[in-house]
């Protein structure tokens, strides 16, 4: 157990690397129990929920070895059906994704509930919806028992557009026979990250980047090289950082089509001020941060909503950007009522928030924020905190940080030389 030690109030300059996208890397690392061949996978993110999911790999019989410092080879030869560890599971919401490839390739899992994030009820009501349209039964009597005698092709119409369902989803028709048809499917960057993977160990799936997936059952998958893309969560995160602090901060590589609307918001909401540079975003000193009020100087708001639009998991950081700017600013969580419950942090550090209920609250700026002892209650709010630490007066202690580390990849590694002054000392 450790905790950071941050002096807030200095200037940030400098280059910062978002590492692998985290929500890519979890599906990716699924996806190699679909061959018995190696896959290489490169740009993974060394965090926590990474560990994990490698951790229950091997339990399964997968033979993991990092090959370099972001660079992993699997090979899933001998895999074994075996009852998943409770601990583990417990540790991330990831969990679930075994259940697709595992029911492909060998016909049956034993999944105790899976963990992650206490963000709100996160159900998994969809997952079990397609599965069972592609053939398998399942049960529960505190753990989940999935089994099959066999995946068929199906057309699927998904009750909500969720990224991990759908993930499952696709993992479980590309050795299904015959034609499957996802409706409704989430199209988020990790899940085109997925396909494309799949795509290059021998599957058909056509339609990504859209909400209807078709996918062509194949005998057999093989192994492959692929590369992950940058981390979009990630970088937004940064871009919250470089918009509230002093200095000028450029972050890169990063795909500018992941951040389409992340950038409509941040400019058109915040008044940040960015520069585009090749495959670098750059977040220049100065900033003049105002809410930019709607037509008629009505109030407005930022929300979230499956991509293309605004992601849920920067609603945290978009909240603290929110306390530094002029104006007022409705922020709206639709997807997870207990997101915005760390705001209370915020507060006693000096914040001007109002939380309406579990979904909204209304923000005020700009607020000076003092440093306080906190605790971090999930990895988006995590980081929000230490973003809100490194502006505020005075020394912050941030406890609980693992959660953070589940996410980003030794933040402090890359913080520092920015001229942070953040540090990792034991409890």
């Amino acid at each position: 157990m450790a905790h950071f030690r941050i002096e807030g109030g200095y200037p940030l300059n400098g280059t910062i690397r978002p590492s692998g996208n985290k929500n890519a890397a979890l599906p990716a690392l699924s996806a190699t129990l679909l061959t018995e061949d190696p896959v290489i996978l490169h740009n993974v993110p060394r965090i926590g929920d990474v560990e994990t999911m490698l951790a229950l790999l091997s339990h399964l019989g997968v033979d993991v070895t990092w090959i370099g410092s972001s660079s992993v080879r699997l090979v899933a030869r001998d895999v074994q059906a075996r009852r998943l560890d409770p601990a583990l599971c417990r540790e991330i919401r990831a969990s679930i994704l075994l259940a697709g490839p595992l029911l492909a390739r060998v016909g049956h899992l034993e999944l105790p509930p899976p963990g992650g994030d206490v963000i709100g009820r996160r159900r998994i009501d969809t997952h079990i919806l397609a599965l069972e349209h592609l053939g398998a039964q399942i049960t529960f009597n505190r753990t989940f028992v999935f089994r099959t005698s066999g995946l068929r092709a199906a057309s699927i119409l998904l009750d909500e557009a969720s990224v991990t369902a759908t993930e499952n989803a696709i993992m479980a028709a590309v050795l299904a026979p015959g034609t499957t048809v996802i409706r409704n499917a989430a199209c988020e960057p990790h899940v085109q990250d997925l396909c494309r993977l799949l795509n290059r160990m021998g599957a058909q799936i056509e339609g990504i980047g859209s909400n209807v997936l078709t996918i062509h059952g194949v005998d057999r998958l093989h192994g492959t090289e692929y590369t992950l893309g940058p981390d979009y969560i990630e970088i937004g995160s940064y871009l919250g950082l470089g918009a509230i602090t002093p200095g000028e901060i450029r972050i890169e590589p990063v795909q500018f089509d992941d951040l389409q609307m992340i950038l409509w918001v941040f400019e058109r909401r915040f008044n940040v001020h960015v520069i585009r540079d090749g495959n670098a975003l750059v977040v220049p000193d100065g900033q003049e941060l105002r809410i930019i009020p709607d037509v008629g100087g009505a109030i407005p708001k930022v929300d979230d909503a499956p991509w293309p639009m605004f992601p849920a998991d920067l609603m945290s950081i978009a909240l603290v950007v929110a306390t530094q700017a002029e104006g007022v600013i409705l922020i709206h969580e639709k997807l997870f009522e207990s997101r915005l419950y760390f705001v209370d942090k915020l507060i006693s550090m000096g914040a001007h928030i109002i939380l309406c209920d579990p979904h909204r609250a209304v923000v005020s700026g700009p607020a000076r924020l003092h440093g306080q002892i906190l605790s971090s209650p999930d990895i988006r709010a995590g980081m929000a905190l230490l973003i809100a630490a490194l502006i505020a007066e005075g020394e912050s202690i941030i406890h609980n940080i693992e959660q953070i580390d589940r996410g980003y990849q030794r933040i402090e590694e890359k913080l520092r030389p920015l001229g942070a002054h953040i540090e990792r000392l034991p409890d």
